[in-house]
């Protein structure tokens, strides 16, 4: 019925293209607008001012000859001052944009290796962004923002690089792995080296009183039984341990423990042994 009349509704974020037989007469804003068309007024199409996005995914090599895709998303939309050279000037704006990002892209991965493409991202969507927006302001369009989405190497490439990942924290893991056992084998050490130091007190300690105790008896003994020499007290001290060994000994059903000679009357060679061995030291000394 409004347009039987001659009246269009433009709506919020458009604008609409009038022209008069043809040719451009004027830019309407949203609400609504009176048409003659009988004096040739006519709309010739409507601009969306809001911002729209582009996504570009381009292929290219790097520096180091890794074939990757870059994924650009790009922002832009039309300028209400200029909505008449958006409308005029550009058949096809999103092959346009994309065909900027191809030709910058292009320019710019190759100079750079993998590890740096990705490391300066930013500086390549910022080329992009630059080379947009002085490319479509002319044709009344605003390059709002340029990011770079995604890096993908070739599938290759990315197995080979998280093989490489995975060595290096494998390598890492067994360095630590081998210090840590070095740690419990140092630390097993000292405690053996502690464990031996604390056995060998203990055990002189044990020779130092029984030593002290055979003294105090052989002097007590003496002392109360008049005529005995220290070489009676201790042959007699030797046939007490001898008969006590053989009785420890016959207490047991496994011992396996054999003495040669075997008779009583070898205390008193031992003892011998003893006293001679303990005379010549004190002869060559």
């Amino acid at each position: 019925m409004g347009q039987c009349l001659g009246c269009i509704q433009v709506d919020q974020s458009t604008v609409a293209i009038r022209e008069t037989f043809g040719k451009f007469d004027d830019v309407l804003e949203p609400g609504c607008h009176c048409l003659p068309w009988c004096l040739g007024s006519a709309v010739a199409g409507h601009l969306s001012l809001r911002v729209q996005q582009l996504d570009v995914r381009c292929e290219t090599k790097t520096k180091d000859n890794v074939f990757v895709t870059v994924v650009a998303s790009i922002q832009y939309r039309a300028l209400a001052d200029k909505a008449s050279d958006a409308f005029y000037k550009l058949s096809n704006t999103r092959g346009q944009i994309q065909s900027y990002v191809f030709d910058v892209i292009r320019a710019s991965v190759p100079k750079l290796d993998l590890d740096s493409t990705f490391e300066q991202k930013n500086d390549i969507a910022k080329a992009v962004e630059e080379e947009l927006e002085k490319a479509m302001s002319h044709y009344g369009f605003e390059i709002v923002q340029t990011l770079i989405v995604d890096i993908e190497p070739d599938e290759h490439v990315k197995r080979a690089m998280n093989e490489i990942n995975a060595a290096a924290r494998m390598r890492l893991a067994a360095t630590e792995k081998a210090e840590a056992e070095k740690i419990l084998q140092i630390k097993r050490a000292e405690g053996e080296a502690e464990s031996k130091y604390l056995s060998g007190l203990g055990i002189a300690r044990q020779r130092q009183a029984i030593v002290d105790g055979l003294r105090d008896s052989v002097l007590a003994f003496s002392e109360n039984v008049p005529g005995t020499s220290s070489k009676d007290v201790m042959d007699m001290v030797l046939v007490t341990q001898y008969f006590d060994t053989l009785k420890d000994i016959g207490a047991s059903s496994k011992s396996n423990s054999v003495f040669i000679p075997h008779g009583p009357g070898a205390v008193k060679d031992i003892a011998s042994q003893i006293r001679d061995g303990l005379l010549q030291g004190s002869t060559r000394s």
